[in-house]
């Protein structure tokens, strides 16, 4: 398994040309506000206070750069759907969001984030979607598997494929996390390590 020894935090900015400029890859991590990024962040890097963890959704208003292992990024990104949020707040974030999704050539793939306790999202499957139309490459990570029996996410996640199997052929990589007893982080830091061998 891929071992964090070291994560730090690097830059927060609005516009994806102020992030490093090294040619490093970089991992975003994306979700529905008060999905629990920030606490999976925190469980994979095995650092507690790496990014902000908050009761209050939207926290997260940056692009926020972390170097892991002085070798890739970890890149943490606002949640999209946040409706508390003026309009104009949302749509700052969503173009900064866009333009990093879009142009950023270190993107080497997009963790989405989706809570693994609820039915599908019509926001969720819109965005997966969207990252499909632009060829974004993507991953998808169930979280807050603890807070549900086994039985009930399977439930979800067969709903969850069978609303996605409408728009694609072949199901983006799942998994399924839970940031309270460590489930999943293997097999994330794993896929990461994969990826980053198979890029050289």
């Amino acid at each position: 398994m891929l071992v964090i020894k070291q994560a730090e935090f690097v830059i927060s900015s609005t516009d994806y040309k102020k992030a490093p400029k090294d040619g490093k890859p970089e991992f975003a991590f994306i979700g529905r506000s008060n999905v629990g990024k920030s606490s999976l962040i925190n469980m994979l890097t095995g650092n507690k206070k790496l990014a902000k963890t908050s009761g209050t959704p939207g926290k997260t208003r940056l692009i926020n750069h972390f170097i892991i292992n002085e070798n890739w990024y970890l890149v943490d990104l606002p949640g999209y759907g946040y409706a508390r949020a003026s309009k104009k707040d949302r749509a700052t974030w969503e173009k900064f969001i866009v333009d990093y999704l879009t142009k950023c050539e270190s993107l080497i793939n997009l963790f989405v984030l989706v809570d693994a306790r609820l039915e599908p999202q019509k926001i969720d499957i819109e965005f997966i979607n969207w990252c499909g139309e632009k060829q974004i490459p993507f991953s998808i990570i169930f979280t807050k598997l603890d807070k549900l029996s086994a039985s009930e996410f399977s439930r979800n996640l067969m709903k969850f494929k069978k609303e996605l199997a409408k728009s694609w052929g072949t199901i983006p990589p799942v998994f399924s996390t839970s940031s309270t007893s460590k489930h999943g982080k293997e097999s994330v830091l794993n896929y990461i390590e994969e990826i980053l061998k198979a890029i050289g």
